[in-house]
């Protein structure tokens, strides 16, 4: 399998337009962070966006991947697909994201996967949200306003 999604990336893939690249390489240029995982709360007047630390039950807190997610609009039927909205949704990704930072003609940063060949040093630099967030699951629709967060961004 591995040999198959390598046959099918480019290189320096990345460093294309986000609408020349194929299924392989879109996929392969998310970092797995999880911070579009997110819940997140837009102030109505300003726009401005607030993240909280409440995660979509689908995303796996430890690997910060999704559980499903070929399949995770039948799950969480108002997912957004990055890819599908387009510059729609650019500007609700953190700053870190790297389809954010391609669609702004920025380049990677360093940490990232493809230039690492894991995802250890993204972890490590608390890029991720790994141990720092907890499923919706658990919170359990209490006040999402008090689980705002000033990590991100």
């Amino acid at each position: 399998m591995a040999d198959k999604v390598r046959s099918n990336l480019r290189s320096k893939f990345w460093e294309l337009p986000l609408v020349e690249l194929n299924a392989f390489e879109w996929d392969a240029l998310c970092d797995g962070c999880g911070r579009c995982c997110l819940h997140k709360l837009q102030d109505e007047e300003s726009e401005e966006l607030y993240y909280t630390d409440v995660a979509c039950k689908l995303l796996d807190l430890k690997t910060c991947r999704c559980k499903h997610y070929e399949d995770r609009i039948k799950y969480v039927p108002d997912c957004m697909s990055i890819r599908d909205e387009g510059k729609a949704v650019y500007a609700l990704l953190p700053s870190t994201c790297a389809y954010r930072l391609r669609y702004e003609s920025k380049p990677l940063p360093l940490w990232h996967p493809l230039f690492t060949g894991n995802t250890d040093a993204m972890h490590n630099l608390e890029i991720s949200i790994q141990g720092k967030a907890i499923s919706e699951d658990a919170f359990k629709g209490k006040d999402l306003e008090e689980r705002i967060i000033h990590w991100i961004d």
